[in-house]
């Protein structure tokens, strides 16, 4: 349904931006863009909502510091907007604000995204949720003022690696051009976000590389997390980001993944590729994602949840 933010915004007085479990860049840049586009334009504040702890490297986002964790269950909002939420269910108990909304929008950019909500902002071929939003402002001749152009650069460049992965497309730098004519330094972001990490962290990441199995020849390459490495090193649910990355860099692999213990029958899959469709294999188990960056949660313990997945990729 086309959907028209000035309207929808303009008559809501109670509004809500949701980002997803596990928040990366993108969702939290988009969700802080939005916040300031909304205050900016309409002079109007909107409540952020993240439903997982924080990551310390994105703690620099403007206004992240305005958004919570917890709101009270009985709140209805006039406007709900999901941001880089690829299924609603992603937002975990968040889910009830987004339900009971007087008007819902999704804004997305994941091909597997259903078009739940009232309206969507959905473009598959954008490689991000930042890039749908930069292609929305300026559409609609929305003003990017310096904060949103610093929250956008930041889902833009860490959705694309740092515009090394295969979705960096001509328009993804004609964006980031743009964004640092309007205010973002690349420098400075690129620190935060990439240079910014816990001794805790570097150690824990080292780890689980080198715990790593490989099997099909070297093409899979997969690691195990448990609670109890988890605990080891003091290491946050975020600290596993960008570990199948690492390993998708090894020249043999083809498939990369980090099978994560939630508890002793749940398995959260976070999985790379450099040429096959991973988004499938994770929609197997009610996963999605990117062609060549997607997750899943398995219902089973690592080990057997392990089986499954390889059971899954086909090379």
């Amino acid at each position: 349904m086309n959907c028209n933010l000035d309207d929808i915004i303009n008559s809501s007085k109670k509004i809500l931006l949701l980002s997803h479990m596990n928040p990366d860049g993108d969702t939290l840049g988009s969700m802080c863009a939005m916040y300031s586009m909304i205050y900016n334009r309409f002079k109007k504040k909107a409540d952020m909502n993240i439903v997982s702890n924080l990551p310390y490297n994105y703690k620099f986002l403007p206004n992240i510091n305005l958004a919570q964790r917890y709101f009270d269950k009985s709140l209805v909002y006039d406007l709900v907007i999901s941001l880089d939420v690829a299924s609603i269910e992603r937002v975990l108990d968040s889910k009830i604000f987004f339900d009971k909304a007087k008007v819902s929008v999704n804004i997305d950019h994941h091909k597997t995204n259903p078009a739940y909500g009232d309206y969507q902002i959905i473009e598959p071929e954008a490689s991000s949720c930042g890039e749908v939003l930069y292609n929305y402002f300026k559409a609609n001749n929305w003003k990017i003022d310096t904060d949103s152009a610093v929250c956008l650069y930041t889902a833009i460049m860490t959705d694309t690696g740092n515009f090394r992965f295969e979705n960096t497309t001509s328009n993804v730098f004609k964006a980031a051009a743009d964004l640092v004519e309007a205010g973002a330094n690349p420098n400075i972001i690129y620190k935060k976000c990439y240079e910014t990490k816990t001794k805790n962290l570097v150690m824990f990441q080292n780890y689980c590389v080198n715990k790593a199995e490989f099997c099909e020849e070297n093409k899979i390459v997969y690691t195990t997390v448990y609670k109890k490495d988890l605990e080891k090193f003091s290491a946050g649910d975020d600290y596993t980001d960008g570990i199948a990355e690492t390993l998708r860099a090894i020249e043999s692999t083809e498939v990369a993944f980090v099978a994560k213990e939630v508890d002793t029958k749940l398995t959260k899959i976070s999985m790379r590729s450099k040429h096959i469709d991973v988004a499938q294999i994770c929609s197997k188990f009610s996963g999605g994602g990117h062609t060549y960056a997607a997750g899943c949660t398995v219902n089973s313990a690592v080990n057997e949840a392990v089986k499954k997945v390889l059971k899954e990729i086909k090379l």
